[in-house]
């Protein structure tokens, strides 16, 4: 019969690369792990690692458990953990996931007041904005995720807080800063900042550049918005990003924000989540913060 610790010992050994590593995660002595893997085996009639040298590999059987292991240990963890703040009258642990790098921005200003009011309620935030925020919606790793791309899939429901429009950023004495809007055409002669991500994510380039044929001279990227911005101020080349947060640098900086084609982009921020999840009070307090908070930004 397969059972949990089957899966914690598949799940280890390959985490750690090597049995001694593995069994110091799971408080055993290398002997006792060694005859944990050779019961496995027995139970489960069939041979899941093969030895190359010093090295273990997984077979097809456990190459099959370890994916098994990979889906089902973080939501038994995940509930264990629930279950342990239930019975200690916490509310709960908000896991917040970003899949956009000014989203990140915009969350500061609603995790703030939301802390203040939930002070039972701990707030993770994991900013890797190329991770899968999908599947780590349905492999319990996160409870939100912060996107302005929703995929819509069984099982997930999204709400839409925050309504921004997409602009091109440009230095105060650019050319472009005295035009109302740009055109495809015209960026075809510019330095294109942007963030580290596949240009098909990139709204400047799947809305605007691409449907017209078109593409930039030079195609640089920048991890951090403030240096993206010092780079466009100091007339190093244009970017694009929320009207917002143009507005707010626009304050310090000698940059401005001009609109991208006669009728713009306009996007949203969505907040997705399990829609088992739907009526966590702590999570529906979140949403209705990031509400006020995106009114008062707008």
């Amino acid at each position: 019969m397969l059972e949990r610790i089957h899966l914690q010992v598949i799940r280890e050994v390959d985490r750690q690369g090597s049995l001694t590593a593995a069994a110091n995660v799971l408080c055993l002595t290398q002997s006792a792990l060694s005859h944990t893997i050779k019961k496995i085996e027995t139970q489960l009639g069939t041979l899941i690692w093969e030895r190359e040298g010093r090295s273990l590999r997984l077979t097809q059987a456990g190459a099959y458990l370890l994916g098994l292991a990979n889906r089902l240990l973080p939501q038994l963890e995940h509930a264990e953990l629930l279950m342990q703040q239930f019975a200690k009258g916490q509310r709960g642990s908000l896991r917040i996931g970003m899949e956009c790098h000014p989203c990140y921005q915009w969350l500061l200003k609603v995790v703030s007041p939301y802390l203040a009011h939930w002070p039972d309620v701990d707030v993770d935030v994991k900013q890797k904005f190329q991770f899968g925020g999908i599947a780590a919606l349905f492999g319990y790793e996160i409870d939100l995720l912060v996107t302005p791309d929703p995929l819509f899939k069984p099982g997930l429901h999204y709400v839409p807080v925050f309504g921004y429009e997409q602009v091109l950023v440009v230095n105060r004495r650019h050319p472009f800063a005295k035009l109302s809007h740009v055109t495809p055409k015209q960026l075809v002669e510019e330095v294109l900042i942007t963030y580290p991500v596949e240009i098909e994510r990139l709204d400047v380039y799947s809305q605007f550049l691409l449907p017209a044929g078109q593409s930039p001279r030079r195609h640089k990227t920048v991890e951090n918005t403030d240096i993206m911005l010092q780079m466009v101020a100091s007339g190093r080349g244009v970017t694009a990003l929320p009207r917002w947060l143009v507005t707010e640098y626009a304050k310090k900086l000698a940059i401005k924000p001009i609109r991208l084609g006669k009728q713009g982009i306009f996007k949203q921020i969505f907040l997705g989540m399990r829609e088992t999840d739907q009526h966590v009070e702590y999570l529906k307090a979140f949403i209705e913060i990031a509400r006020h908070c995106s009114r008062s930004t707008e």
